[in-house]
């Protein structure tokens, strides 16, 4: 009997324990006020771990909706940039952000203890760059063509991998500055230029008046997601994030927008009713109110409007959905059920 008061007194006393550090980061941002949310600015010449492009705006729309999920509709955040990924990794572990807005869930992050990471909210990925006016429509056309990237990168490895799986023989053009290899590319000493496609869209725009000579073809080198990062510490906060991700997807496969969320609020489909909020209980989960994802909703849209608005069609990346398009449209982007 001693033994079982024993055990008991022992759960009684982990349960506390937990209860009183749930929630800490979630406690902390209120208290500050304000969601300390980092975002990559991607520098080539700084860092050639990745080749992701400049999408700020899109980061920050993210930044916005997770600080708005966690403290209202009138929500602050603080943007720190930083030049590379390893550095806003370190950052966020060291506790200086409380959430990266987009990271890269490869196997060595994600095998990292002290990291987590949301649904993929990006799939970016490696691809072609090339001239129109050379006549090149597709990789195959590649051929005894040269084609220029950043040497010493994985996307060299990755590009090496691909033209020998596709048995294209190519010429490789290796250079180490960014600007020698743009400008290789504008003289047409090299047919092609690779890298992700937020990197090439964001190169493209820098050519201006010449931009619309440049097309990313369709062919997928390899793929590079991207996901909102996080410590792996805090359970309440990591949920709160993932679910930040499902509900701007949702919304978009429920059609629910800024423009139409007051009357979408009336519906009488149960999903929508849950997102929403109108059917009571579920953001008691989260330790939320009901209301928090129709406040998010209501600041940046549903997904489509922030990637349309930020990297799409209404863009100056003007990036095509592809994978990023819901699944019902042929992409890869599928919401949780909320239940």
């Amino acid at each position: 009997m001693r033994n079982t008061f024993a055990l008991i007194a022992v759960l009684f006393m982990v349960a506390c324990c937990s209860s009183a550090h749930a929630g800490t980061t979630l406690d902390k941002i209120r208290s500050a006020g304000s969601l300390p949310c980092g975002i990559n600015t991607e520098e080539p010449e700084y860092s050639t771990q990745d080749a992701h492009g400049n999408h700020t705006a899109f980061d920050m729309d993210l930044c916005k909706a997770i600080a708005v999920a966690m403290l209202g509709a009138n929500a602050k955040f603080t943007i720190v940039p930083f030049r590379a990924e390893a550095d806003a990794l370190a950052a966020l572990k060291a506790g200086e952000i409380a959430v990266l807005a987009t990271g890269s869930p490869n196997l060595v992050n994600s095998a990292n203890a002290g990291l987590g990471f949301a649904p993929v909210i990006f799939y970016d990925y490696q691809g072609f760059l090339v001239n129109k006016t050379m006549g090149i429509n597709s990789a195959k056309e590649l051929a005894g063509k040269k084609v220029c990237f950043l040497g010493g990168t994985e996307i060299e490895n990755q590009l090496e991998g691909y033209m020998k799986r596709e048995q294209i023989k190519w010429l490789p053009f290796s250079f180490q500055e960014e600007g020698e290899m743009e400008a290789a590319f504008i003289t047409r000493n090299c047919a092609a230029v690779t890298a992700d496609v937020s990197q090439l869209a964001y190169e493209r725009i820098a050519f201006k008046g010449m931009a619309k000579n440049f097309e990313i073809l369709p062919e997928v080198i390899a793929q590079d997601p991207l996901a909102p990062t996080y410590r792996a510490d805090d359970a309440q906060f990591a949920a709160i994030v993932n679910w930040t991700v499902e509900i701007l997807i949702q919304a978009e496969k429920s059609g629910v927008t800024q423009a139409n969320i007051a009357s979408a609020k009336k519906s009488d489909d149960l999903i929508v009713q849950r997102l929403l909020g109108t059917q009571r209980g579920y953001g008691q989960y989260l330790g939320l109110d009901d209301a928090w994802a129709a406040h998010v909703i209501e600041a940046v849209g549903n997904y489509g409007e922030i990637f349309e608005r930020d990297l799409g069609s209404q863009s100056v990346m003007r990036l095509n959905r592809g994978a990023n398009n819901l699944a019902s449209h042929g992409g890869l982007m599928v919401a949780m059920p909320i239940r």
